[in-house]
Formats: C-alpha cells, sequence, structure tokens
C-alpha cells in the first residue's frame, strides 16, 4: 500500500490536499525568515509570498491524511479490479445459458453487483488499521531483494499462498458453523449459481474475515513488498475467476487446484471444497467433492431452456422471432 500511497501523493493526493487545506499563507514582510520558524497562522495582510504557499496543513505522514487517502485508494482499487474483471470473466467464460437454471435469481446479476458495492466501504474500513500498519512501517514488508535474498523471496511466496490457504479454508469453513452461518455466511450462498459479480458479494464481516490472512502475513513474515503488492492483486482477480461457475472437468490441475469448478460445487452443495487456491486442505480434513460433468449446473439449464422452447431436443438455440410468427 506504501508503494501506491506515494505515487497517489505525487501526482493527486498532494495537490488536492494543498488545495483543500492549505497552509496559512506567509506574508511577504516574513518570507526572508527561516520557514520553519514561522507561526503557523500569521496576521492578515494584502500581499503574500507565492512561492511560500505549497504546502497543506495536512503533511503526508499525518495519520488523518493517511487514512482518508488509504480509505480512497482502497476502495477505488477494489472497484476497478472489480468492474474491470467481472465484466471480462461475465463476457468472456461465464456461460449464459446458467441464466436459465431454476437457482438463478432473477435480475442476479444486478443483485450481486449491488451487494459488492454496499460491502466494499464497510470491508476498507475494517481493512485500514492494516493498510496503515503497513504505510507507517509496522509490518515485515521489505524493500531490497539483497536484503533477504531470491532464495527467501521464491520460498516466501510459497509460504504466502500455503498460510494464507490455509487460513481462509478453516475460516470459510467455520463460517458454515449453523450459529456463524446464516448470520455471516449466507448472504454470499444466496448465489447458488454465482456469476463473476458475485466475487466481491459478500457480508462485509464475512469479507474481512476471509481477507485477513493476505493482512496477517506481513506482519509475521518478511515479504518483498512489490511481490505483496502483486500477488494481493491477482488474489482479487483469482477470487473473480473462481466464481464464473465454469464446471471444465478432467483437467489436470484440476487435481490440485482448487478450480472455479470446485467452488461451483460448494455454492451448489454448500458443505464441501472450502478451499483458495488448493484442495490438499480440503482432501486432508475429508471436505473434498471432485468436479464431474454430472454435477454441471448447465445440465438443470438446459433442461429448463427446452422446457422454456428456447433450444430443441439437440441444444440448437430456436429463434423466438421465428417462433412468435409461426
Amino acid at each position: 500500500m506504501d508503494v501506491i500511497l506515494e505515487l497517489c501523493d505525487q501526482h493527486i493526493f498532494d495537490s488536492l490536499y494543498s488545495h483543500f487545506l492549505p497552509n496559512p499563507s506567509i506574508p511577504l514582510s516574513l518570507s526572508h525568515l527561516n520557514t520553519t520558524s514561522l507561526p503557523s497562522s500569521y496576521s492578515s495582510s494584502t500581499t503574500y509570498h507565492p512561492s511560500l504557499q505549497t504546502q497543506s496543513l495536512w503533511p503526508r505522514d499525518d495519520l488523518k491524511r493517511q487514512t482518508i487517502s488509504i480509505f480512497l485508494i482502497a476502495m477505488f482499487g477494489a472497484y476497478v479490479l472489480y468492474f474491470l474483471f467481472s465484466y471480462i470473466s461475465y463476457q468472456l467464460l461465464f456461460d449464459k445459458r446458467l441464466r436459465h437454471h431454476p437457482k438463478f435469481l432473477k435480475d442476479q446479476e444486478w443483485l450481486e453487483i449491488k451487494s459488492s458495492l454496499i460491502a466494499v466501504p464497510t470491508i476498507d474500513v475494517l481493512t485500514l488499521p492494516w493498510f496503515l500498519g503497513e504505510v507507517r512501517g509496522k509490518s515485515m514488508l521489505y524493500e531490497k531483494v539483497e536484503d533477504y535474498g531470491w532464495i527467501y523471496l521464491c520460498s516466501s511466496v510459497i509460504l504466502y499462498l500455503v498460510f494464507t490457504d490455509f487460513l481462509i479454508y478453516w475460516i470459510h469453513r467455520l463460517e458454515h458453523h449453523p450459529r456463524v452461518y446464516k448470520y455471516i455466511h449466507k448472504p454470499h450462498h444466496k448465489w447458488i449459481v454465482p456469476t463473476p459479480w458475485a466475487a466481491l458479494a459478500f457480508h462485509p464481516l464475512d469479507g474481512y474475515a476471509q481477507s485477513l490472512p493476505y493482512h496477517i502475513f506481513v506482519f509475521l513474515f518478511p515479504m518483498q513488498k512489490y511481490v505483496y503488492l502483486t500477488l494481493f492483486v491477482l488474489v482479487q482477480l483469482w477470487t473473480i475467476i473462481i466464481h464464473d461457475a465454469d464446471m471444465i472437468t478432467g483437467s489436470w490441475w484440476e487435481k490440485w487446484l482448487n478450480s472455479p469448478a470446485h467452488h461451483t460445487l460448494h455454492h451448489l452443495y454448500f458443505t464441501c471444497n472450502y478451499g483458495q487456491y488448493f484442495v490438499w486442505a480440503d482432501e486432508y480434513f475429508d471436505s473434498h467433492r471432485a468436479p464431474e460433468q454430472s454435477l454441471d449446473p448447465i445440465h438443470e439449464s438446459l433442461r429448463m431452456m427446452k422446457k422454456k422452447g428456447l433450444i430443441d431436443e439437440d441444444g440448437n438455440e430456436i429463434p423466438q422471432n421465428d417462433k412468435k410468427g409461426q
């Protein structure tokens, strides 16, 4: 976050804070003095030294300024990633025939988007202490690769994936406990046949709880900050991808990767495939359900489409305009 905050300060926030929260203007009669010795406010004057009117009352390291800036960056960044990649996934990967599934809600895409729009600001508020800790140097993020070496850098990526996957598995599984599920996690399972727009359609506490491992990691283990930023973005993309309801089965990587097919089964059957990236925790703790073609929700969708007269027995689309003209 410190990398993004610095860029935003340079190109956006310095100007904004200087404009809306400027320092008191310095009278020309005082301009010969060292500016660090000037009082915080000055008597009224009609003549000012223009070159000295460039700083904001809130410098870059001001806690209030950092809090507001980080909140805006996190919210804007989440929305950009969400709308851009959910749109791409929805247009290119999501099978639109699934919209005819009997469990697919009316106007579901809009409901998913609305839920996401509401959840993101609250999740960002809850996450602010972690981002502030990173920016203010309380985490174990580092910049120079040579501080820990390339071997540790590569190892830290593996450790990050294993650590976060294991914790998210148990957070997710505990959210399915009856005493928790109906209050926290049930809103996300409203989408039994999800679309990519469901990626952030959580109860805010649910979304925050499942994001905690990503933030906790860098307060326990050193990690190169650009690698962490890259992984953090890729995690958001992965969350979108696994909600595309794609049930491609038989691929070699589905033996170890918690694919979109696995997560589709989680939404359909609720009590399986809690993992984030891998299937090892589900297999070890006996909650794994392997994708099978017979479980693909597209079969029920096609049945409903035939019933509505949208496709023939061979699955070919029946032109509705021709049908109306008969």
